[in-house]
């Protein structure tokens, strides 16, 4: 830092200029606003422009930013070119902007650089000669330095001192960061002290800010990076990455080939000769023969001669790497590398012996024969070691088959299908082993195999008698004659193939038609033969046969039965009972089957059975469909009912049979829906109710039971208080009927009301309301209430009583149906008057009733009927129809389906 010479008249022109520039700046930075600072018109790089009072405008600023970038600010305010700038006659400002992060506050002040020609060559001088009185410090420092502390390092000078108190200081890492008080500087003069040893591993540098102020806290000078260097010594001793490495190899592998690497690493300065490592191998056992070798500089050792695992399975080294390059001064450390012989298949397992001899008897099975042992130097109990064994000649009709025993690695030899004496007496194989894994070599598998022979001698055994074949036929026609004789099963001695000395037993007759004779085998057939039996399928009878010799040694066979078909049954049709919906169809569909053999079956031809007399051919005819099948169809427009029509089938050969065919002629759209069964009987038939017919009458007797509780509720109460009517008695009259027309037995008025007989039968209870009466001009209602009486016992056999009938007179008049007494309580109210009582209440129940939780009428309760044409020609079909006499009831066999149930449960024909 050198200081050019000045006349004392210019550094007086300059001071007061600076003061002249610092008041103008103190007082616009109070504003907060606007700073003018005077600058020449060229300003070098890294000159100073002026400075800015900022704890004026922000006391605490975190982030200190410049608009402009060819200027920098300092955090004590001083302003600063980055480069080189040469100005116009026009003034250039940039923003200073202050930002405090902790509470969120900005403040910005505007700098304007007015151009001054006017001793711009002194404050020229001054910038330059600023730029070369402050410049960085080469220092470094040793590390693990002995002393004595402080340890000067070096001084820093700034050439203002030569014109104002300049004090010293610095900051930054080692001063007031960790580690702290490291290093320290003389305040007044500069220099620059180590206060004690440092490691460099720990701390290779620092990076220090000197600073040159004025007393009153003014930088004359731009802060200085000084940086101190730590230098290295050889203090860290290289170490292993692992104490003990373990690497494995192929044996045989070729000369050079890698077995692995080691590393070290060093802490001293890279790139420096103390951390420049040599890799070496100190020793090696077994020492003789030397087969590895290490690479000095990347640690990496490989083969020098071939391996042989047979002979050295595992090597031990003892390495050492050195810093320094080596050097006997260097320091060094060692470790230990383990090396595994790997195994590969280089040996091929070879048998004992050449040539093994044993023996067998006939018809063993699954029986161990024979052991044969190898020898193979590989590792043991490994793939190159274990062994696999193959018969490579002499199992043509596979009854042998070898395998490995897995803990002595021996083949075992085994029977696997039986031999025959008879057949063959001796058998030789040959048998090869090799390894599981292939040979290392490249060599045919011929030569890489070892072969042995073995010679097996069968040995004779008594044997029993052969079943052969086991399943044997004969044939028997179904229709033989109890007695019949055939061949039966036959067994046979191996050794004579003969069949002399065997006893024939039946161990299983399903159905006990056969007997065997106990020498021959042959059957006879014990009962008649049938082939449509059950059990027997596709016509074959099974029977199992024991057979057995001298020394009780027996074998098991199926002799098979087949029967042959005649034809003994004629063709029946399995459906007997057959349903024609008349509404939709007037035929139906026979189908016939035949248990004979199809030979004796179809074609079938169908007919109809039935003399003269008979109605049968003028009702009913057939139509043939196929050969199995024939059409039944109905004529005459026959009632409705069931009807017995017999039919004969013929087969092929004229053999029939006649089925007794059930056919029910229905009111229904499909079977199921039909419920009606007729047995015709001299004209006379029987009703009978379906399910849905007995339902119905079930809701009307609860129904009719419930209007006659009403009923005596009510006139029981009316006995105390004659002119009130009980308010449920206008809904005993409410019966409701889907009738389109006026009823015979009902009495119609303007007002809608009528007169209806009703009958109770559960309650065993018959009650009417009475005719209408006119009496004086005024209409009278008479109601009736009578006990004890039912519809059965107002309807005899035979004969026909009305309701009115069954009327008694006086307290207890003598019942003419049942010889009681009927109780007679009569009730006469003006028609007015029950009009007047009935009709708001009905209108108030009908609202009430069938309602929901919503209070509407349910979709179905309250139906409008419209008159379509007069009234029924049959009259009233009441359960208490008023009609005196019991002719006249024709009209019945020609109503709708829609009322012919309702006829048929009130009226019996």
């Amino acid at each position: 830092m050198a200081a050019a010479p000045a006349t004392r008249s210019q550094s007086a022109a300059l001071c007061r200029q600076l003061l002249l520039t610092l008041t103008i700046l103190i007082s616009a930075c109070d504003a907060c606003k606007k700073v003018t600072l005077p600058v020449p018109s060229k300003l070098d790089a890294e000159r100073l422009v002026g400075r800015v009072n900022l704890k004026k405008c922000f006391k605490s600023a975190n982030l200190i930013h410049s608009s402009d970038p060819d200027f920098q600010i300092l955090e004590d305010g001083s302003v600063y070119t980055t480069n080189a700038i040469l100005l116009s006659s026009e003034k250039r400002n940039f923003t200073i902007s202050l930002s405090n992060t902790e509470t969120q506050e900005e403040k910005k002040i505007l700098v304007l650089l007015e151009h001054q020609t006017k001793q711009s060559d002194s404050k020229e001088t001054v910038l330059r000669r600023a730029k070369r009185r402050w410049a960085p410090i080469p220092c470094s420092m040793m590390e693990n330095h002995l002393g004595p502390f402080p340890l000067f390092l070096e001084q820093i000078e700034s050439d203002t001192a030569q014109n104002y108190t300049i004090y010293y200081s610095i900051r930054g890492p080692g001063v007031d960061e960790e580690p702290l008080n490291l290093f320290s500087v003389d305040r007044d003069t500069g220099k620059l002290y180590c206060n004690r040893s440092v490691d460099r591993e720990q701390y290779e540098s620092f990076e220090l800010i000197a600073l040159a102020t004025t007393p009153d806290g003014y930088s004359l000078e731009r802060p200085l990076n000084l940086i101190i260097k730590v230098e290295d010594e050889n203090d860290n001793f290289p170490i292993f990455t692992e104490t003990t490495y373990i690497f494995t190899i192929a044996e045989h592998s070729r000369v050079g080939s890698t077995v692995g690497q080691v590393y070290a690493t060093d802490k001293d300065e890279p790139g420096t000769l103390h951390t420049l490592l040599k890799y070496s191998i100190l020793e090696q056992l077994p020492a003789s023969p030397t087969v590895f070798f290490m690479h000095s500089s990347t640690g990496v050792i490989t083969t020098s001669s071939q391996l042989d695992r047979e002979v050295i399975d595992k090597y031990q080294l003892k390495i050492k790497v050195q810093d320094m390059n080596g050097q006997h001064f260097g320091l060094f450390t060692t470790a230990t590398c383990i090396i595994q012989i790997e195994d590969v298949n280089d040996h091929l397992p070879t048998f004992t012996r050449t040539s093994y001899e044993t023996s067998v008897e006939e018809n063993q099975v699954d029986v161990e024969i024979l052991r044969v042992s190898v020898e193979d130097k590989d590792l043991f109990n490994t793939s190159n070691w274990r062994a696999n064994y193959t018969i490579l000649k002499g199992n043509e009709n596979g009854n042998f088959k070898i395998v490995t025993d897995p803990k002595t690695n021996e083949g075992v030899l085994y029977v696997v299908k039986p031999l025959n004496y008879e057949e063959r007496r001796q058998l030789t194989l040959q048998i090869g082993v090799v390894n599981e894994a292939p040979y290392f070599r490249d060599i045919t598998s011929r030569s890489a195999m070892s072969t042995a022979t073995v010679i097996v001698n069968v040995k004779d055994q008594d044997e029993g008698p052969e079943c052969t074949p086991p399943v044997q036929i004969v044939r028997i026609q179904e229709s033989a004659p109890v007695g019949t004789k055939s061949s039966g099963y036959k067994a046979y001695d191996p050794e004579t193939k003969s069949s002399s000395g065997i006893r024939y037993k039946k161990l299983n007759d399903p159905k006990g038609w056969i007997t065997v004779d106990e020498y021959t085998g042959s059957i006879t057939t014990f009962r008649s033969l049938d082939r449509e039996a059950e059990s027997i399928t596709n016509g074959i009878y099974n029977v199992t046969i024991l057979a057995s010799d001298i020394g009780g040694r027996t074998c098991t066979g199926t002799l098979g039965i087949i029967l042959e078909d005649v034809n003994d049954n004629g063709p029946l049709i399995p459906k007997q009972t057959v349903v024609i919906c008349k509404t939709v169809m007037s035929s139906a569909v026979l189908v016939a089957f035949d248990p004979d053999d199809p030979i004796n079956g179809p074609p079938f031809s169908f007919s109809l059975e039935g003399d003269s007399d008979s109605n049968i051919h003028t009702m009913w005819r057939l139509t043939a469909i196929n050969d199995t099948a024939a059409r039944l169809l109905y004529q005459n427009d026959p009632p409705f009912g069931p009807y017995i029509v017999p039919v004969r089938v013929t087969d092929k050969h004229g053999l029939s049979h006649v089925t007794s065919l059930d056919v029910i002629i229905c009111d229904c759209v499909t079977e199921n829906d039909c419920t009606l069964r007729v047995v015709p009987a001299a004209g006379k038939a029987e009703m009978k109710l379906g399910p849905w017919a007995i339902l119905a009458i079930l809701l009307g007797i609860a129904l009719l039971c419930c209007i006659l509780f009403t009923l005596v509720c009510t006139t029981s109460g009316a006995a105390k208080k004659q002119k009130e009517l009980p308010e449920d008695l206008a809904q005993q009259n409410l019966i409701i009927s889907n009738t389109e027309a006026p009823g015979d037995d009902k009495v119609c008025y303007a007002n809608g009301f009528t007169t209806n007989a009703v009958c109770s039968s559960n309650q065993g209870v018959c009650g009417t309301m009475g005719s209408g009466v006119k009496n004086g001009g005024q209409e009278i209602i008479e109601m009736v209430k009578e006990g004890h009486q039912t519809l059965e016992s107002c309807q005899g056999a035979g004969h026909h009583h009305t309701l009115e009938s069954c009327k008694g007179g006086g307290q207890r008049p003598l019942d003419p149906c049942r010889g009681g007494y009927v109780e007679t309580d009569s009730y006469r109210h003006a028609y007015s008057e029950w009009r007047n009582f009935t009709q708001p209440r009905l209108g108030e129940k009908v609202q009430l009733c069938n309602q929901g939780d919503n209070h509407k009428h349910a979709e179905d309760y309250i139906l409008k009927y419209n008159y379509e044409g007069k009234g029924s020609m049959a009259g009233s079909v009441g359960c208490c129809s008023e009609r005196q006499e019991e002719d006249g009831l024709e009209f019945l066999d020609h109503l709708e389906p829609k009322f012919r149930t309702l006829a048929e449960v009130c009226v019996k024909r």
